[in-house]
């Protein structure tokens, strides 16, 4: 560096040190602590600064040949550290199978619980292991938030967590004892995150204060094909289903309450799993899907804002070709996340055309997944398709409340292969709604940036053709503007 830029380094240092300590704390505070502690030696004033934070966040990822350092790192840090009171303590473990983080894992938890920590991450780098969860957090007051992976409970501990607000819980395997012990010693819980989780098969929520719950991909370790969740939560009020469900049907038993639903997971067909060869001997295995969707929209029929994804999509559109009569919903904010397939949209047309009272569409445009397992049974469903034409799958029916319509493009995926074969479709669904809309402000169509595996803007050309086609459709309501 040279002389000129070295003073200059210097003057804003010395800039950064006239503020207050307060403030040179709170900034320290928002650094991973690693960075924190560093930053001290810049300056003879910052030197104990770094004693007073009461944020903490260990990364210990990149200590994967150097555990001892990082234990070394975190006693030094909070032998040395003054605050009463620590805000959030974020530790992520390296992994080492050699090493045994028990004793220290207690020693941070127990130091973190002495001076009232709020917020608490703990987890592992490498999902393969777990480890118990210290006593002394099991009964930690002062806690707001817990956020922990790869953590088990002991079965001799008391959970009391009077004051927590937020639970996350990711690969994570608890059964229904532990489960309802967790609940009974959150009183005050208020959102509940489960992730990659497995070992349970009833999820009773009886508190009025739990008004959120988000279940995101089941971890399959054992058991059998066509497992059941059942759950009951009657003050629920928003619901999250997503991800990788494998083998696992999530029953809502007592939902009466919910205001907002995301419904984005899937579901694997039995005949997934290895060694199962009869393809056609999945027919009940198929009818308990459409059983299960056909539940979830009457248990649904009162929510006010769903998000749909592309599996429940085309188990809807599997439900109108058996000619079954679908629930009436009350939805006025609908939200289809999937990518773009005629399946796709004949089943999203067949939830347009039972939501009478839908004032907010949102359509964002995602790539197909790598593993989208089909089997015979289901693409011989999904073949019947080739021959409905779309306008009139919905022609009959008018859009009253529908006010704005929005197509959103994906960024960094790749639509050229595959986009064009819904993409007709896309167009004539976009030509139905402009259609029949009598009360249409705006109909968005969002830009993409440029695809980063084509290297052309595979999207947007697309949707550019699409909305010049669009300018000339017949329109029903008057005040309607297309925007691209």
């Amino acid at each position: 560096m040279s002389t000129n830029g070295a003073r200059e380094v210097e003057k804003t240092l010395d800039r950064i040190s006239k503020l207050p300590d307060a403030v040179l704390i709170q900034i320290l505070s928002l650094l991973p602590t690693k960075d924190a502690v560093a930053s001290c030696v810049l300056s003879k004033r910052w030197r104990y600064l770094c004693n007073s934070i009461d944020n903490f966040h260990f990364d210990g990822c990149s200590y994967y040949n150097n555990v001892e350092n990082f234990v070394f790192l975190v006693d030094h840090v909070l032998s040395h550290c003054t605050c009463s009171k620590i805000k959030k303590f974020q530790l992520i473990l390296p992994y080492n199978s050699e090493w045994n983080f028990d004793l220290s894992i207690s020693r941070w938890m127990n130091f973190a619980v002495e001076r009232k920590v709020e917020d608490v991450v703990l987890c592992l780098c490498d999902d393969n292991f777990t480890f118990e969860l210290p006593i002394s957090i099991c009964t930690c007051s002062s806690l707001i938030t817990l956020d922990w992976s790869c953590c088990a409970i002991d079965k001799e501990s008391v959970i009391q967590w009077k004051s927590l607000k937020s639970l996350k819980l990711n690969y994570v395997f608890i059964d229904n004892d532990d489960l309802a012990k967790i609940l009974s010693g959150c009183p005050a819980l208020e959102t509940l995150e489960l992730s990659l989780f497995e070992g349970f098969r009833r999820l009773e929520i009886t508190s009025s204060n739990l008004k959120r719950l988000s279940l995101g991909s089941y971890w399959w370790f054992y058991g059998r094909a066509d497992e059941h969740l059942e759950i009951i939560a009657p003050y629920l009020q928003h619901l999250e289903i997503s991800g990788d469900l494998d083998y696992l049907k999530c029953k809502l038993v007592n939902v009466s309450s919910l205001v907002t639903a995301t419904l984005t997971f899937n579901i694997t067909c039995i005949t997934e799993i290895e060694g199962f060869a009869d393809e056609d001997g999945c027919s009940d295995y198929h009818q308990g899907f459409r059983n299960l969707v056909l539940d979830y929209l009457q248990k649904l029929s009162y929510a006010t804002e769903l998000t749909i994804g592309r599996w429940f999509a085309e188990v809807v559109f599997m439900l109108r070709l058996e000619g079954v009569s679908l629930p009436k919903l009350r939805c006025k904010c609908l939200t289809l996340e999937m990518y773009v397939t005629k399946n796709n949209l004949y089943g999203a047309a067949s939830l347009l055309q039972n939501s009478p009272l839908l004032e907010t569409l949102n359509i964002p445009l995602r790539a197909r997944a790598f593993n989208d397992f089909r089997c015979q049974l289901e693409l011989r469903y999904l073949d019947k398709g080739h021959d409905i034409d779309l306008q009139s799958w919905i022609s009959s029916f008018g859009f009253p409340n529908l006010k704005n319509v929005k197509i959103i493009s994906s960024s960094g995926v790749c639509f050229k292969d595959h986009f064009k074969q819904g993409f007709d479709k896309l167009l004539k669904l976009s030509e139905c709604l402009l259609k029949n809309a009598t009360v249409l402000e705006k109909f968005v169509i969002s830009k993409s940036i440029k695809c980063e595996i084509c290297s052309i803007n595979c999207v947007s050309t697309s949707l550019s053709q699409m909305a010049e086609k669009l300018l000339g459709c017949p329109r029903s309501s008057t005040n309607c503007m297309i925007i691209y």
